[in-house]
């Protein structure tokens, strides 16, 4: 791959942008040089920053239903692959790159060609000084311990099944890859279940998936909510598109939190909101 360009990818909103900034900057001082294309997801197009403009900004504004994370995936691909892109790097908007993060991905590029990569991702705690990947790295390095983390400069080839560990909040993949897996269903449209129907149909395909050690993100703080009440109706309505193409069901754990609070309910066809109660 060291011929070969490597392009960033990042969704954002409004709700999002006081953490693009930081991953604009960290993006830019990556060495060699990566360019940058950020898809904007609201209505309005994205505001003339002077952070911007060192990248390429596409606007992808919401579908009836919400934002299109999904499309505006692949429409970040098509721009990635109109600069000449030969390595798709997708980052969260609320994820900043280790400084090894894009070289961890070519190296792994090289040994799986035709693999779905994904690295490591820390969730910072609320206050976590950024500047502290500049010396100490390691001090803030602890990687989420739901997904596999290799020792920097080893990979991993998950097993049978374990494509439903895909996150789509760091991971990478060569363009004739990209192409293999077909890019994302345009059907989803809000919150929730789009990464897992990607991560399968890689797995229809036969594309392996492989973690990548050391290369790292970091994932920075803000407010959650678990399970997430604001998405419950993305969650339902994602949900059963997904459980269409690939016959179950996506985020389990969060529809048997709704289910436990009595907001949904499990029947024959899957999971249905329960009857508002009576005032």
């Amino acid at each position: 791959m060291a011929a070969a360009l490597t392009v960033a990818v990042t969704l954002c909103s409004e709700a999002r942008l006081d953490h693009l900034l930081p991953q604009l900057e960290r993006v830019a001082r990556l060495v060699p040089s990566v360019p940058h294309v950020v898809v904007w997801l609201d209505d309005t197009p994205a505001p003339a920053l002077p952070e911007l403009q060192g990248a390429t900004v596409l606007h992808v504004p919401p579908g009836e239903a919400g934002l299109r994370l999904a499309e505006g995936r692949n429409r970040g691909a098509e721009a990635a692959l109109a600069l000449g892109a030969r390595l798709l790097v997708f980052l969260d908007a609320d994820c900043v790159p280790g400084a090894d993060l894009v070289a961890r991905y070519e190296s792994a590029a090289d040994r799986h060609p035709g693999a779905l990569l994904c690295g490591p991702v820390t969730y910072l705690p609320e206050g976590a000084d950024l500047a502290v990947l500049d010396d100490d790295p390691r001090a803030l390095t602890s990687p989420h311990a739901a997904r596999p983390a290799p020792a920097d400069g080893r990979t991993l080839v998950a097993g049978p099944g374990d494509h439903r560990l895909f996150w789509s909040l760091s991971f990478a993949l060569t363009a004739e890859t990209w192409h293999r897996v077909g890019g994302f269903s345009p059907a989803y449209e809000g919150y929730g279940g789009e990464d897992t129907d990607f991560a399968f149909a890689a797995e229809s395909r036969s594309v392996p998936l492989v973690w990548v050690g050391g290369a790292h993100a970091y994932h920075q703080w803000h407010p959650t909510s678990s399970p997430p009440w604001q998405h419950l109706d993305d969650v339902l309505r994602n949900g059963r598109v997904f459980a269409e193409r690939w016959g179950s069901w996506p985020m389990e754990g969060w529809l048997e939190a709704f289910e436990a609070a009595g907001a949904v309910a499990r029947d024959a066809d899957g999971w249905r909101r329960t009857p508002l109660p009576v005032a």
